[in-house]
């Protein structure tokens, strides 16, 4: 049995839903980064990394294309905010976070649009690449939006996460990949404790400096 087969395979079986080892392994991997990314460590991006190669093999399994070029984005975008955040270090070795501006604002959620509708039109036109063409443009467009914020200390990031979550979850559900929906509810659990907690630094020098 070659790797990818063994991670293909069926790990368990819970409440009737098959899980496979790539979207445990994965999964696992990724939860571990976002609470790095919460926590502000520049360990987040190798994890991130590390998530998308092996989330690549369970999105194949299951012919999510979409899915398959979130995660593709998701290795390329971590290798450069690992250099982003390696670079933008405090002294303190602490990473600064912020609110975008209102025209950072307007370039995230115009290339979200416009990302979305691109590769919408392009699933579209080709069906083989997904059989839910306009979820999973909305997925590959928002995945890269928010980890683009992420690597320049957006807050905005995580509410960016939170939108995707939010078609993730029942996408995940319906194309048989239980444990990534599963583990997208505990993502937005954490989602919106970082998003509280990047907000409150932004607001309080003070408590920057006391829990850095």
């Amino acid at each position: 049995m070659s790797a990818l087969d063994w991670l293909n395979s069926e790990a368990f079986t819970a409440f009737g839903q098959h899980i496979i080892w790539s979207d445990l392994i994965g999964n696992t991997i990724g939860l571990t980064a976002l609470a790095l990314g919460w926590l502000r460590s520049v360990w987040t991006w190798p994890a991130q990394l590390l998530s998308g190669v092996v989330l690549i093999a369970a999105n194949v399994s299951v012919q999510q294309a979409g899915s398959v070029g979130k995660q593709l984005i998701v290795v390329a975008v971590a290798v450069w905010g690992w250099q982003q955040w390696t670079r933008g270090r405090q002294q303190d070795g602490s990473i600064a976070v912020r609110f975008a501006t209102w025209r950072e604002r307007a370039y995230l959620a115009g290339g979200a649009a416009v990302g979305t509708l691109a590769v919408g039109c392009l699933f579209t036109a080709f069906p083989s690449l997904s059989w839910s063409p306009w979820a999973d443009a909305y997925i590959f467009a928002g995945t890269l939006v928010a980890m683009l914020a992420q690597a320049r200390g957006m807050v905005e990031f995580w509410f960016a996460w939170l939108l995707v979550d939010l078609v993730g979850v029942p996408l995940n559900f319906h194309s048989g990949l239980a444990f990534s929906g599963l583990i997208y509810v505990v993502y937005g659990a954490l989602v919106l404790w970082g998003m509280r907690d990047w907000w409150l630094r932004t607001r309080s020098p003070a408590l920057e400096g006391a829990t850095a």
